[in-house]
């Protein structure tokens, strides 16, 4: 595997573990939720595309260093909430909560593309968009059905339209700056469209 994708993809990782730790954390949940939902959060998005895209088995099951590095990052989040070292507080919690999910969803976004370009070179640049969008929103919609929120996709911030404005960066960004250049910029739009939409409270359109 390309050395770039691997790093990436382990940060990617660890970034949505710790997401969904926190999640479970806040939820009271015990070591064994915080881990599911760790594990779930970091490893959900990929088994999702995947399947989609007719890459079975999972990659997820052909390699379990995701699995493994989500188990572990969720383990050292627990513990350290339980020993003190993580103070609880919602504001902190969520705050921590937002930044990681804010850099899983960039990262995820823009491997879910690089995954299906792997699979098949076929693929027209509207469903590379499309698997890199599912790849990037799929874990933390999991992760919010089982901690029983309703998923930050619908109601919080701009998130499935920042994963939207990374996607098409790197997918029609690639052919002009290549494949790598287009990743990362892609994923820099995702977060920054997430922390400047949570600063100026930029939502879409809803009936109150």
């Amino acid at each position: 595997m390309n050395t770039f994708i691997l790093v990436i993809e382990i940060l990617g990782t660890i970034a949505f573990a710790a997401s969904g730790a926190m999640t479970g954390i806040q939820k009271k949940m015990d070591i064994f939720g915080v881990t599911i939902l760790g594990l779930t959060t970091a490893v959900g998005g990929g088994i999702i595309r995947d399947i989609l895209i007719g890459n079975i088995p999972p990659q997820t099951f052909h390699n379990p260093i995701y699995a493994t590095i989500a188990i572990i990052t969720a383990i050292i989040i627990f513990l350290l909430g339980y020993c003190g070292k993580l103070i609880y507080n919602t504001k902190i919690y969520e705050y921590l909560t937002f930044i990681m999910d804010s850099l899983g969803l960039g990262i995820f976004t823009v491997v879910g593309i690089n995954t299906a370009l792997e699979a098949s070179h076929d693929f027209r640049n509207f469903l590379l968009v499309f698997v890199g969008v599912l790849t990037g929103v799929g874990g933390g919609v999991l992760r919010d059905i089982l901690a029983g929120n309703t998923p930050y996709i619908f109601v919080k911030h701009i998130y499935a339209c920042a994963s939207l404005a990374g996607a098409l960066v790197c997918v029609y960004g690639s052919p002009y700056f290549g494949l790598h250049a287009s990743m990362i910029a892609g994923a820099v739009v995702v977060v920054l469209i997430r922390f400047l939409s949570a600063h100026y409270k930029w939502n879409l359109p809803r009936i109150e």
